[in-house]
């Protein structure tokens, strides 16, 4: 399912008109976005949990040189998922 399916049942299943729901949905992503961004995380019970985690820096290889380089730490997005969720998906 893309954004745009997603848009289309949530407004089917809604009442909603799709203008209104990508709207929502635009904000909705634009909030989780900015708080981890923030360092902040995002807890929806139920659901899950989103925020940053720190990757460590490592080395790696260029495939097509074979020439080795370094990767530095970066802060990465996670997503973890809530007890309804993976019950929801057994």
């Amino acid at each position: 399912m893309n954004k745009t399916d997603l848009i289309n049942n949530i407004s089917t299943k809604s009442g909603l008109t799709k203008k209104d729901v990508e709207s929502v949905l635009n904000g909705f992503l634009g909030e989780i976005t900015d708080a981890l961004a923030s360092g902040d995380k995002v807890q929806l019970i139920g659901f899950g949990t989103f925020e940053t985690r720190k990757r460590s820096g490592r080395t790696g290889r260029n495939p097509q040189t074979g020439k080795t380089i370094d990767i530095p730490e970066a802060n990465v997005p996670a997503f973890k998922a809530g007890n309804k969720l993976k019950e929801a998906v057994k």
